[in-house]
């Protein structure tokens, strides 16, 4: 069955377009043994901004939402986003027609590396209906707005610094329900957010 199709993900134009993932050997050897991707929780990735939204939002929001929105439900829902990062697990792969030398230098940490080459399609028929995949859209952080009301959009949003990576993203995201209880009322939800 293939991954989950959501609004929140762009597939590419081109299904058949190749992609890749670099690696060292040892993390192959680990995902031949144990038969499947590894996700990293979207907090371990090495960016500080992984699953944030942009400055743009924290300036625009009183103007997008016309302050309709009561400053602590706003705080509320950032808090929400923040406790996102780390139910939010995240397989990454570079697209492009030909290796690249800088996703080499990158992705691998010795000579013993490899890079699996395989389509946007490919993935797409392998992975399982709990999990999304999609393009990678860059942004400028300091000023664009990043939209709101999924929260699934801060992880196929990323600095502009990041464009040379041409991503494509296989998300999968767990949401705490049953741990914690979210202190928003069903209308709010309704009203506000999109909860996939």
């Amino acid at each position: 069955m293939p991954a989950k199709e959501h609004p929140v993900f762009v597939a590419p134009n081109d299904p058949d377009i190749p992609i890749w993932r670099y690696m060292d050997f040892t993390k192959f050897v680990s995902m031949l043994e144990n038969k499947g991707l590894y996700f990293s929780r979207s907090d371990k990735l090495g960016d500080p901004f992984e699953g944030s939204f942009s400055r743009g939002n924290e300036k625009l929001r009183s103007v997008v939402y016309n302050d309709q929105i009561p400053p602590e439900i706003l705080n509320n829902l950032c808090n929400l986003y923040q406790e996102m990062i780390t139910c939010t697990f995240v397989n990454c792969w570079h697209m492009n027609n030909y290796e690249s030398a800088a996703m080499w230098r990158l992705y691998s940490k010795t000579n013993e590396a490899i890079a699996v080459k395989s389509t946007y399609r490919q993935l797409n028929q392998l992975l399982d209906d709990e999990c999304f995949i999609g393009m990678v859209q860059y942004i400028d952080y300091e000023s664009t707005w990043l939209p709101e009301g999924n929260l699934l959009y801060p992880y196929v949003h990323k600095r502009l610094s990041f464009s040379h990576e041409q991503e494509l993203r296989a998300v999968i995201q767990k949401q705490p329900m049953k741990e914690k209880k979210l202190e928003f009322s069903e209308s709010f939800y309704r009203r506000y957010l999109e909860i996939s």
